[in-house]
């Protein structure tokens, strides 16, 4: 028994649209819609990511607006894109590996967790945190070079390498993608690219793992609270209209996304930090973890760690509430037989 069945029979009133398990999708169909529609989320959603990277490199906290002012002033429109064909490039790879490994996680957890017996929402919360753990962690493998590459470029610009501003430290110069993805190798070998690896599989993994969970959670428990609201009475009972099964996602979404921010945001903090500061301009080797904390708190307390919290936070929400809504679209585009799902 699949856990979209389990789903469907639990459901005595409210007839959710039947969950897409990765058996019922046509795999090249998925991919291939996929990398299109998430290339056009993440061209949306990178002015915010550019932002959010820069701040957290600063060495003094820059309100987020000053700053925007400071890239449209100095760099243009562009200034907001820095890095964009680079992550765009990584960013079609990683999808693919990370929905795979989603899908392929959420259905094979879910069938075993709700054979061994467990409640329907304790199998679909448990099925969907262990889909997001597998999935950052596979995507980290393509994903974190292209990270360490654009988050170069990202704050190259002048309103933050710029030293004469003391605003940031050991930030070199490159003319592109390949002319950055070239000197990292023959700086740091291969492993500069994989530097803060570790760091983020720990911030990713477990922030995955948080979000799937409590989307899952927060969606069963919005649908609880709507009681027949925005749906349609038949004779089976009531059936959800298209507009509230959006609103529904996307507002599960954003919550989701607060929790997960606030958690891990000195993580990602501290990981952005080992990507980008080289240290050699100091003639020092590129910092650790523990030399990236202290420096932190040094500078600015434990609050440092929470710099950029504000435009990740939106980030996240905004990446998470159009990600499901498409994500759903998506699945019931790719679906072998799309009348079962009419």
């Amino acid at each position: 028994m699949s856990l979209g069945a389990a789903e469907e029979d639990s459901a005595s009133e409210i007839h959710l649209p039947a969950d897409i398990d990765w058996e019922m999708l046509d795999k090249s169909k998925f991919f291939f819609l996929g990398a299109a529609l998430f290339s056009g989320v993440s061209a949306t959603l990178y002015p915010v990511v550019v932002l959010k990277t820069r701040q957290q490199v600063m060495l003094n906290g820059t309100p987020c607006l000053k700053m925007a002012a400071s890239i449209l002033r100095n760099e243009g429109l562009r200034g907001f894109y820095s890095g964009f064909g680079t992550s765009l490039m990584g960013t079609i790879p990683a999808r693919a590996l990370y929905m795979g490994a989603l899908e392929m996680t959420k259905s094979n957890v879910g069938s075993a967790t709700v054979q061994l017996g467990l409640s329907e929402a304790y199998a679909s919360a448990v099925a969907n945190a262990a889909a997001g753990l597998s999935a950052a962690m596979a995507a980290q493998l393509v994903w974190t070079p292209v990270d360490v590459v654009s988050q170069r470029l990202m704050v190259q610009g002048s309103c933050c390498s710029n030293g004469r501003s003391g605003n940031a430290v050991a930030l070199k110069s490159y003319s592109g993608g390949i002319d950055a993805f070239r000197k990292i190798v023959y700086s740091d070998g291969i492993r500069g690219l994989y530097r803060g690896f570790g760091i983020s599989i720990l911030t990713y993994a477990p922030s995955n793992a948080v979000w799937w969970g409590s989307y899952s959670v927060v969606h069963r428990t919005i649908w609880g609270c709507v009681g027949g609201y925005g749906c349609k009475k038949d004779e089976n009972g009531y059936r959800p209209d298209g507009k509230a099964v959006v609103a529904i996602q996307g507002i599960s979404a954003a919550m989701a996304s607060g929790v997960s921010a606030l958690v891990t945001m000195p993580l990602d903090t501290i990981k952005t930090r080992m990507q980008v500061l080289d240290g050699e301009g100091s003639g020092r080797s590129p910092p650790t973890i523990l030399q990236t904390v202290r420096n932190l708190v040094k500078e600015g307390g434990f609050s440092a760690c929470y710099r950029g919290l504000g435009p990740r936070w939106a980030s996240m929400s905004m990446s998470a509430t159009t990600m499901i809504t498409t994500y759903e679209f998506l699945k019931r585009l790719s679906t072998k037989n799309q009348d079962s799902f009419a």
